[in-house]
């Protein structure tokens, strides 16, 4: 295990992160607290150190597990926690980017967990109605309270992110330190506007959905597709990406797993790992045999061929105005014809 610095700050966080969104089996589906503690435990012993979870992870039990598992070594562990998601239905002040939100779910998950202070505290999710400010300046004041050291921002579009952040800047306040992003072989539209922001703001993003949710391992085909749309045990999520494109994407990784003799899993991560910028995937597993496959992926980079290769076959479109900017004939308009002269590390 290497460790990369986590954006502009000074934070040394492993460079694979522990989603733990599956401690607990409060939804139907997640590892229970032997088996959990069994994974905490080989991801401490690679030498991870960044843990993520959220206040709404398996209704509070994935704090929990960790607030006992980390007992001993607290100190040692880098631990994101988030708050926005709502935790009493019916109650409009019990969700939300808002203040009073931010520090009942604070106060909440400090008790779960068992700690005083939070490494890196995540608004969940935007809500497009709190002032960015008010989010910025009760962050702030979370961090000047010493409950949380370091602040981040998670699935909210670029223009709020980058608001965000210059504010913080302009008005002395603590500044975002990482993005999280939903990010992968079959969902790449972040690379339009997220990504580019991310590495001019010196943000470190931490990707969720790395493998996208099991198509990217073969886990899924058009049998299952069909079997989705008529019966109620696939989320809807899973069943949106089960397209068509997204299955021969998912076909082509495991062929090329195959040819290389490890993991469509350990191929899925590493294209994402060895993108441009840093780029800290998070891993969630709910078995050991899971975690151990996917802590491969830092013995086996991808050659150029096969990033090359994978990229070919997941492609998009990056819209107007990128695509607009990157023809010749508008880069001769823009650069006098010398582009391919200038040495620029602002490049896209």
């Amino acid at each position: 295990m290497r460790y990369r610095l986590l954006g502009k700050s000074g934070l040394r966080v492993s460079e694979i992160c522990l989603g733990t969104m599956t401690f607990g089996e409060n939804w139907g589906w997640g590892a229970s607290r032997e088996e959990s503690r069994k994974i905490f435990d080989l991801f401490r012993e690679a030498g991870g150190n960044f843990i993520d979870t959220a206040n709404r992870y398996t209704e509070g039990t994935s704090e929990e597990f960790l607030g006992e598992f980390m007992n001993d070594c607290r100190d040692q562990i880098v631990l994101a926690t988030k708050y926005t998601l709502f935790t009493r239905k019916g109650d409009p002040n019990a969700a939300g980017n808002h203040r009073k939100n931010m520090v009942q779910s604070l106060e909440a998950s400090l008790r779960r967990l068992k700690t005083d202070y939070i490494d890196l505290y995540w608004m969940h999710a935007w809500d497009a109605m709190t002032p960015i400010e008010e989010v910025m300046r009760a962050l702030d004041d979370m961090v000047r309270a010493g409950k949380i050291l370091y602040a981040g921002i998670s699935d909210t579009p670029a223009w709020v992110v980058s608001r965000a952040d210059m504010l913080a800047t302009l008005r002395g306040w603590t500044p975002l330190a990482a993005l999280q992003i939903e990010y992968s072989l079959i969902e790449r539209t972040v690379e339009r506007d997220l990504l580019p922001m991310a590495r001019a703001l010196d943000l470190a993003v931490t990707p969720w959905g790395v493998i996208g949710g099991g198509v990217l391992t073969g886990k899924y085909s058009k049998t299952v597709r069909a079997e989705s749309s008529t019966r109620r045990y696939k989320a809807e999520d899973t069943i949106s990406r089960l397209s068509d494109k997204n299955l021969a994407i998912g076909d082509e990784v495991v062929r090329l797993a195959h040819e290389r003799g490890v993991s469509p899993a350990l191929m899925a991560i590493n294209w994402v790992r060895q993108q441009t910028g840093v780029i800290i995937p998070i891993v969630g597993v709910r078995t050991v045999e899971q975690l151990q496959d996917n802590l491969a992926c830092l013995e086996s980079p991808l050659s150029v061929e096969d990033l090359a290769r994978l990229d070919e076959i997941s492609r998009i479109d990056v819209g107007f105005p990128h695509e607009f900017l990157s023809r010749g004939y508008i880069r001769d308009l823009v650069y006098a014809h010398v582009y391919d002269k200038i040495d620029s590390h602002r490049k896209i």
